[in-house]
Protein backbone atom coordinates (compact mmCIF):
# COMPACT_ATOMS: atom_id res chain seq x y z
CA UNK A 1 0.00 0.00 0.00
CA UNK A 2 1.37 3.18 -1.19
CA UNK A 3 -1.37 5.59 0.34
CA UNK A 4 -4.26 6.25 2.70
CA UNK A 5 -7.07 8.53 0.90
CA UNK A 6 -8.89 11.55 2.56
CA UNK A 7 -12.33 11.62 1.30
CA UNK A 8 -10.60 15.50 -0.45
CA UNK A 9 -8.32 13.18 -2.45
CA UNK A 10 -11.06 10.92 -4.00
CA UNK A 11 -13.78 13.61 -4.08
CA UNK A 12 -10.89 15.82 -6.36
CA UNK A 13 -10.41 12.17 -8.45
CA UNK A 14 -14.11 11.90 -8.63
CA UNK A 15 -14.95 15.49 -9.82
CA UNK A 16 -11.49 16.07 -11.79
CA UNK A 17 -10.76 18.79 -9.64
CA UNK A 18 -7.34 19.85 -9.07
CA UNK A 19 -5.51 16.90 -8.05
CA UNK A 20 -7.11 14.82 -10.22
CA UNK A 21 -4.00 13.46 -11.99
CA UNK A 22 -1.84 13.09 -9.11
CA UNK A 23 -4.74 10.69 -7.57
CA UNK A 24 -4.88 9.21 -10.92
CA UNK A 25 -1.64 8.31 -11.34
CA UNK A 26 -1.49 6.97 -7.95
CA UNK A 27 -4.05 4.73 -8.62
CA UNK A 28 -2.27 3.45 -12.10
CA UNK A 29 0.82 2.49 -9.85
CA UNK A 30 -1.23 0.95 -7.49
CA UNK A 31 -2.88 -1.04 -10.00
CA UNK A 32 0.12 -1.78 -11.97
CA UNK A 33 1.80 -3.38 -8.99
CA UNK A 34 -1.10 -5.28 -7.71
CA UNK A 35 -1.80 -3.19 -4.88
CA UNK A 36 -4.41 -1.33 -3.21
CA UNK A 37 -4.47 2.12 -1.04
CA UNK A 38 -6.78 2.39 2.15
CA UNK A 39 -9.34 4.70 3.43
CA UNK A 40 -11.66 4.31 6.36
CA UNK A 41 -14.91 3.51 6.35
CA UNK A 42 -15.67 6.66 8.01
CA UNK A 43 -13.75 8.70 5.36
CA UNK A 44 -15.89 6.87 2.47
CA UNK A 45 -18.63 7.97 3.95
CA UNK A 46 -18.12 11.52 3.86
CA UNK A 47 -17.58 10.83 0.26
CA UNK A 48 -21.06 8.98 -0.04
CA UNK A 49 -22.97 12.00 2.14
CA UNK A 50 -21.12 14.29 -0.51
CA UNK A 51 -21.95 13.13 -3.81
CA UNK A 52 -25.75 12.26 -2.26
CA UNK A 53 -26.26 15.57 -1.21
CA UNK A 54 -25.28 17.02 -4.47
CA UNK A 55 -26.76 14.66 -7.02
CA UNK A 56 -29.11 12.27 -5.15
CA UNK A 57 -29.51 8.47 -5.02
CA UNK A 58 -29.18 7.29 -8.78
CA UNK A 59 -25.57 9.30 -9.04
CA UNK A 60 -24.57 8.04 -5.97
CA UNK A 61 -24.96 4.20 -6.76
CA UNK A 62 -22.99 4.71 -9.77
CA UNK A 63 -20.11 6.16 -7.98
CA UNK A 64 -20.22 3.47 -5.13
CA UNK A 65 -20.52 1.00 -8.34
CA UNK A 66 -17.65 3.20 -9.82
CA UNK A 67 -15.19 3.35 -6.56
CA UNK A 68 -15.20 -1.16 -6.46
CA UNK A 69 -13.29 -0.71 -9.75
CA UNK A 70 -10.57 1.61 -8.26
CA UNK A 71 -7.48 0.16 -5.93
CA UNK A 72 -8.83 1.15 -3.04
CA UNK A 73 -9.57 -0.76 0.18
CA UNK A 74 -12.37 0.54 3.13
CA UNK A 75 -10.66 0.31 6.59
CA UNK A 76 -13.65 -0.72 8.73
CA UNK A 77 -13.30 1.40 11.86
CA UNK A 78 -12.19 -0.86 14.37
CA UNK A 79 -11.16 0.14 18.48
CA UNK A 80 -7.45 0.78 17.69
CA UNK A 81 -8.32 3.24 14.92
CA UNK A 82 -11.20 4.94 16.50
CA UNK A 83 -8.49 5.55 19.66
CA UNK A 84 -5.94 6.70 17.38
CA UNK A 85 -8.19 9.12 15.56
CA UNK A 86 -9.29 10.22 19.37
CA UNK A 87 -5.95 11.29 20.17
CA UNK A 88 -5.55 13.16 17.26
CA UNK A 89 -8.87 14.92 17.66
CA UNK A 90 -7.99 15.80 21.72
CA UNK A 91 -4.54 17.61 20.50
CA UNK A 92 -5.52 19.29 17.07
CA UNK A 93 -8.57 21.78 15.89
CA UNK A 94 -9.17 19.34 12.64
CA UNK A 95 -12.86 17.11 11.77
CA UNK A 96 -13.08 14.35 13.47
CA UNK A 97 -13.35 12.19 10.43
CA UNK A 98 -10.21 13.63 9.48
CA UNK A 99 -8.95 12.22 12.47
CA UNK A 100 -9.55 8.78 10.85
CA UNK A 101 -7.93 9.50 7.90
CA UNK A 102 -4.43 10.74 9.95
CA UNK A 103 -5.15 7.49 12.05
CA UNK A 104 -4.76 5.34 9.36
CA UNK A 105 -2.10 6.78 8.24
CA UNK A 106 -0.28 6.48 11.37
CA UNK A 107 -1.10 2.98 11.79
CA UNK A 108 0.03 1.69 8.78
CA UNK A 109 2.73 4.59 8.56
CA UNK A 110 2.18 5.44 4.90
CA UNK A 111 1.59 8.88 3.54
CA UNK A 112 -1.92 10.30 3.32
CA UNK A 113 -3.03 11.58 0.37
CA UNK A 114 -5.01 15.16 0.47
CA UNK A 115 -5.15 18.52 -0.45
CA UNK A 116 -7.04 19.35 2.30
CA UNK A 117 -5.27 22.27 4.08
CA UNK A 118 -6.20 21.18 8.24
CA UNK A 119 -3.85 18.29 7.74
CA UNK A 120 -0.74 20.96 7.98
CA UNK A 121 -1.46 20.87 11.54
CA UNK A 122 -0.55 17.03 11.80
CA UNK A 123 2.49 16.87 9.44
CA UNK A 124 5.47 16.56 12.28
CA UNK A 125 2.67 13.88 13.28
CA UNK A 126 1.99 12.01 10.13
CA UNK A 127 3.74 11.84 6.40
CA UNK A 128 1.75 14.19 3.72
CA UNK A 129 1.58 13.89 0.23
CA UNK A 130 -0.21 17.06 -1.12
CA UNK A 131 -2.62 17.37 -4.11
Amino acid sequence: MSHVLDAHALMAFLEKEPGFDKVAKLFAAAADNDESMEMTAVNYGEVVYGVLREYGQPRTNEVEAFILTLPVRIVAADIELAREAARFKARYKIAYADCFAAALSRLRRVPLLTGDGEFRALEKEIAVTWL
